[in-house]
């Protein structure tokens, strides 16, 4: 896994968010802002125009280039939570990146997110997609998984964990403020995270 392939990640993740905008827009307006689409394309333009004008020495620095424009560029949760996702990703990651190595640094940075949001399993947040997808990498590295097959069922895992939110009451954010009535709907930031892991498996395939 080398930094060609986390640049692409993003690329592809960008690509993947421009095309889903208003539907993220349209499931953040059942229960938040209104703006989750539209906050998380303006930031991945920016992140792109940052690796570009980055001189990349390494798959670290790429993650934590991505993680510090998130943070500066995106309003709104989003922002400050997929930055400290893929920062700490980037403080944790070793080299060379192996898919075990991979799968501790991602695990570090949902751990993070979870920190910064005190948000946990279950609370109809980003963190019910992306806690399943570091469980599924654990298990691939544990069953001696391939990289191409690991990566696809962490995407898969993260999908159904985004489509397993629209039963849920939301314990946390906005939409926990509706009480009843958050339930559903998908979570924007899962649906959303569920694009990032898809554009993982599709870059490295």
């Amino acid at each position: 896994m080398e930094a060609a392939l986390f640049v692409a990640w993003f690329e592809e993740a960008a690509r993947l968010v421009r095309a889903d905008r208003d539907r993220l827009t349209r499931l953040d307006a059942a229960i938040g802002d209104a703006d989750h689409g539209t906050n998380l394309d303006r930031g991945l333009t920016e992140v792109l125009k940052a690796l570009a004008d980055t001189a990349i020495e390494s798959e670290a620095q790429v993650l934590t280039t991505a993680g510090a424009t998130l943070i500066r560029r995106v309003g709104g949760a989003s922002g400050p939570l997929y930055g400290s996702l893929f920062r700490q990703m980037g403080k944790a990651l070793e080299t060379p990146v192996t898919l075990a190595g991979f799968a501790a640094a991602f695990e570090e940075g949902v751990v993070a997110v979870e920190r910064l949001g005190k948000a946990a399993l279950g609370d109809k947040t980003m963190v019910d997609a992306l806690a399943p997808a570091s469980r599924a990498l654990a298990l691939a590295v544990r069953d001696g998984v391939g990289v191409r097959e690991a990566l696809d069922q962490a995407a898969r895992a993260a999908a159904d964990g985004s489509k397993a939110t629209i039963p849920m009451r939301a314990r946390k954010g906005r939409a926990s403020y509706l009480g009843e009535r958050s339930i559903g709907h998908e979570d924007p930031g899962a649906a959303s995270s569920a694009l990032f892991m898809a554009a993982l498996a599709t870059v490295a395939g």
